[in-house]
């Protein structure tokens, strides 16, 4: 389902299940975060809205962070060929490119899929805007090379980036 834009003042207006519902998939698969952030309203921009977003997560635990991490789908992965992305991750992986991968590139994804969570124990994420799939694989490879502490911390960097990506694809001014 999409979410119709919307401005802030419309978004700190709506009663608290509209405001869940808009926001349920700013964090994939993880509407908890949109549930603690409305008892925060209302949001004087858009930037305080993400920053309470990334606060609730950076102080959700370690379980739950794993959870969220957990959450995404890998990149040109299995739900992706299955058509079971949620719409955004549809929409930011086609923009990338990842849905015209040669067989090649795309037997290159699986294999890196594959070793990252045989290596970490969750799936690689990239904020993959402004990354075509040659780039995408360049990161994947290098980030392979990365303690699990360091992968841990660089999964929630990339989710926060696709967070704010997601918001103001979501917000308008």
């Amino acid at each position: 389902m999409t979410t119709a834009r919307m401005t802030l003042e419309q978004l700190n207006a709506v009663n608290a299940d509209d405001f869940v519902g808009a926001l349920s998939g700013i964090f994939e698969h993880s509407r908890w975060v949109a549930e603690e952030a409305v008892a925060k309203r209302p949001f004087a921009s858009v930037d305080a809205l993400y920053k309470t977003m990334a606060s609730i997560v950076d102080n959700a635990g370690d379980a739950r962070q794993l959870a969220l991490i957990n959450a995404h789908p890998e990149l040109a992965g299995k739900a992706a060929v299955r058509g079971e992305l949620t719409h955004e991750s549809t929409r930011e992986q086609s923009g990338a490119g990842l849905d015209l991968c040669t067989q090649e590139e795309f037997d290159t994804l699986q294999a890196l899929n594959s070793g990252y969570r045989e290596k970490f124990g969750f799936p690689f994420i990239l904020a993959v805007r402004g990354f075509d799939r040659h780039g995408i694989i360049v990161n994947f490879q290098a980030r392979l090379n990365n303690s699990r502490d360091v992968e841990l911390r660089e999964s929630l960097q990339q989710i926060y980036r696709i967070a704010r990506f997601r918001l103001d694809d979501l917000i308008v001014a």
